[in-house]
């Protein structure tokens, strides 16, 4: 076979251009190199076209594990139809670069694709073509070694085979994301959907929260925990946490909030960055009762009246939450209950009120108030003389006693809020 030197390759193809690490090599340059070569090597290599499908089938499931097993069924018409779709295309390319590529493109690109929905890694079907590729190139060695080709032909069809190698794996890296991706979105809204759906009032059905927790991956649990978290105007632009799998999460919403049968275990650590409030827990059917009460605690938190910490609980304030739980009610019972102390000043009312409440909750008698109240007992006389000119015999009517308790304790949780 003779070959004309002025059609000798390696002369006319461009230098393959940088590219950033991890950028996804340029199409073409593989489909250059092969155009670059004598139309005729074409006919020397396709009767060996079955021959190097096999070569290269039997190499990669040598090597890697994952693809030994017999080439039938859905899995072996893929890897079949892969391998000798890549080596048609090197074929039908040989001095011709108005071959068409965009078949090539979709079958590789596919192929990323079904690797992701069978559960494999990247890094075998990238093995995997490295290893086809090395064998490629040792089959194409041999032969043309054999048929007296010129040893430049053979090392621009060795780059050749390594730039096709790089192209096909960044398709299928492609494919591989693309279907990660979809998958992804799929997933996550199922499990925002499912969120909503369990934190519904009233309760869904359990049939419809299983059928859709099953669609999303999620367990479902019989007792759950809601956790409000505090809106951030830049919440956007705060990493993603890493939540554990059981934990339902909506961190874009105006009120973003967490549901699971349990907080993650180091709550603070896995929502750097966020509040946090943690409801009761609760049978799933009051999931957002829950929320509702995580969420109270939230705002209490917001307003200081419950701590500012980064993790708080609700069971530890509860107390707190059932006093305030409806704060126009409770405003009524402090405005008729204390409205004996509306013609004083400020900071009177406010030492009557202690004066009071210390009363109410020790045994009535000077040395034990005055200590509580950081005074000396001859101002708790004094001052205990004026309150019962103020109320006079309410303080005897054990039930007035009850609201006057309840209201001087909203009014210690509130007054520092709103003066």
């Amino acid at each position: 076979m003779t070959i004309d030197a002025d059609v000798r390759p390696g002369r006319t193809v461009p230098p393959h251009p940088r590219r950033p690490p991890g950028e996804a090599p340029v199409l073409g340059r593989a489909s250059a190199l092969w155009a670059s070569l004598p139309r005729e090597l074409a006919r020397v290599f396709r009767p060996h076209a079955d021959a190097l499908t096999r070569v290269i089938l039997a190499e990669i499931q040598r090597a890697v594990p994952e693809y030994a097993r017999p080439l039938e069924g859905p899995f072996g018409e893929v890897i079949v139809r892969g391998v000798r779709e890549a080596v048609g295309q090197c074929l039908d390319n040989l001095g011709n670069p108005a071959v068409n590529q965009e078949n090539w493109i979709g079958v590789f690109r596919h192929l990323g694709r079904i690797e992701y929905s069978e559960g494999r890694p990247l890094d075998q079907i990238q093995t995997a073509y490295r290893v086809g590729g090395l064998a490629a190139w040792r089959y194409i060695a041999k032969v043309g070694k054999a048929r007296g080709l010129p040893s430049d032909l053979l090392y621009v069809g060795a780059e050749a085979v390594l730039a096709y190698v790089d192209e096909i794996s960044a398709l299928s890296v492609q494919g591989y994301r693309a279907a990660q991706a979809r998958a992804a979105g799929t997933r996550a809204r199922q499990r925002r959907q499912l969120l909503g759906l369990v934190l519904s009032e009233p309760a869904p059905a359990p049939q419809a929260v299983e059928g859709l927790a099953g669609a999303a991956g999620w367990p479902v649990p019989d007792r759950v925990v809601a956790m409000a978290l505090e809106p951030r105007r830049d919440q956007h632009r705060l990493p993603t946490p890493a939540l554990p799998a059981e934990v339902l999460a909506d961190l874009e919403g105006p009120q973003p909030c967490l549901l699971a049968a349990a907080p993650p275990e180091d709550l603070q650590a896995a929502l750097r960055g966020w509040r946090v409030a943690v409801g009761p827990r609760v049978p799933l059917a009051e999931a957002a009762v829950s929320l509702r009460w995580a969420r109270r605690a939230m705002e209490l938190s917001v307003r200081e009246i419950l701590p500012r910490t980064p993790v708080l609980h609700a069971d530890d304030h509860l107390a707190t939450l059932w006093l305030l739980a409806d704060e126009f009610l409770i405003g009524q019972l402090r405005e008729k209950c204390l409205a004996p102390l509306d013609g004083l000043t400020d900071k009177q009312r406010t030492r009557l009120r202690q004066t009071l409440l210390a009363w109410l909750q020790s045994s009535g008698s000077a040395p034990e108030m005055a200590e509580r109240l950081g005074v000396h007992p001859q101002t708790v006389r004094y001052r205990m003389r004026r309150i019962e000119e103020l109320f006079g015999d309410r303080l005897n009517d054990p039930e007035h006693r009850l609201r006057l308790e309840i209201a001087l304790r909203a009014a210690e949780l509130l007054t520092p809020a709103v003066s």
